[in-house]
């Protein structure tokens, strides 16, 4: 029988974000953490510059005991595992988890401007580590969670996606192909988990955002891109006991409005997850 209460004490809840050093990683982290969560933040090795000011940070808000900083690849099992051990070891407990480490298009060719490579020119093995990172890192992470947050009879599972039709837009492989799988992923995933309390669901920007996946060469005005401050709303709400019962939705961060949430049910909120 589920042992957590349908609606635990905010400050309580503990959140692992892949990902989480920069774009719009760091902002949702920095996002549940102004919000009084807990938040582990799983990063690369390659990411210490930025952890570091993340704990500078962290320190100065007097954020440092709700911080945990892991390195961890979301592509191995064992690390991944190792990651929700060594929460559960820091924090005692652990509630939610936000997929969002993911590789982008910025390393294949050419993004928004200029002529991308159609798929057959894309490297065999640029496709791999996309899908690996993408789609399985996802579900390798979502496993090693999943168990833990069944057993207490709550939790969350947000998968960072993008906008239905750059999963479909010409010369975006593997990238588009590999955020349509966890679409997919985020359907199958909440109907796995119906009637266990734990949630399933896609956040998406709604379009190019302000990181390092749209290269400064294409984009001189970077104003013209969605600001990744648009994503800590509704993954806070997301993450929170106001969003009970909320599964197997997709949310577009930049049509979020909070007014809807007083003045319209639950199940308004958002799309259903899929095509």
């Amino acid at each position: 029988m589920p042992s957590l209460a349908t609606r635990p004490d905010k400050s309580s809840l503990v959140v692992i974000v892949t990902g989480g050093a920069r774009g719009l990683g760091r902002a949702m982290a920095l996002g549940l953490l102004r919000d009084g969560f807990r938040v582990v933040i799983a990063h690369l090795p390659t990411s210490a510059v930025e952890i570091q000011a993340l704990n500078i940070l962290a320190a100065k808000e007097g954020w440092e005991s709700r911080l945990l900083a892991v390195e961890s690849d979301v592509t191995e099992w064992e690390q991944c595992r190792e990651t929700v051990e060594m929460t559960l070891e820091h924090f005692g407990t652990l509630h939610g988890l936000v997929n969002n480490a993911g590789i982008g298009m910025q390393s294949i060719g050419n993004v928004l401007v200029g002529r991308r490579k159609p798929f057959y020119e894309v490297e065999a093995d640029a496709w791999r580590r996309a899908v690996d990172v993408n789609v399985n890192g996802a579900f390798l992470m979502a496993k090693a969670v999943t168990p833990h947050l069944v057993t207490q009879g709550w939790g969350r599972i947000v998968n960072i996606e993008t906008s239905l039709y750059t999963m479909m837009m010409d010369g975006f492989s593997p990238y588009g192909p590999s955020k349509a799988a966890l679409e997919s992923a985020t359907v199958i995933w909440s109907k796995d988990l119906a009637g266990t309390g734990v949630t399933v669901n896609a956040l998406a920007p709604g379009g190019p955002a302000d990181t390092r996946m749209i290269p400064t060469m294409e984009i001189g005005d970077r104003s013209t891109l969605i600001s990744p401050e648009l994503m800590v709303a509704p993954i806070v709400w997301l993450m929170s006991p106001q969003s009970n019962g909320f599964t197997g939705r997709r949310i577009i961060a930049k049509e979020w409005n909070a007014k809807r949430l007083r003045s319209e049910p639950i199940e308004k909120i958002g799309v259903p997850a899929g095509w």
